[in-house]
């Protein structure tokens, strides 16, 4: 909290990075709500609009990127990473690295849904910020 003007501070930051992406092939159970994925959820508690930028980086070929997304002021937004397309889509199957810059400080979260064993399992990743 702000002690001059008794607001608080927008949280977040404006550069997030996720090492450990990789979506899964096979999935199990009816789609879209069964599909394997990586999901990133980005929250924006400002006052203002988020222009956000994601470059996605490889093991083995040239970053791809940038996908520009924008989160509106007092909103959550999540994003599946396999519908990410333009420029081109993320491979399944694949370790992958996701860079997240933001015009304005955002909060940003990658959640993994793996259906590949007939079960639900679920994993949270926290970034890391700059």
């Amino acid at each position: 909290m702000s002690s001059a003007t008794g607001t608080f501070e927008t949280p977040g930051s404006r550069t997030w990075v996720f090492p450990g992406g990789h979506i899964p092939v096979e999935s199990t159970g009816p789609e879209p709500e069964f599909t394997s994925r990586d999901e990133l959820c980005l929250l924006n508690a400002g006052p203002e609009p988020a222009a956000v930028e994601l470059t996605v980086l490889h093991e083995d070929r040239e970053q791809v990127g940038p996908y520009p997304l924008r989160v509106e002021a007092g909103r959550v937004r999540h994003v599946r990473i396999n519908d990410l397309i333009d420029p081109q889509a993320v491979p399944l199957g694949e370790p992958y690295g996701l860079v997240v810059r933001s015009d304005v400080p955002v909060v940003a979260q990658l959640t993994r849904l793996d259906t590949r064993r007939g079960g639900l399992s679920t994993a949270v990743a926290p970034g890391y910020w700059a």
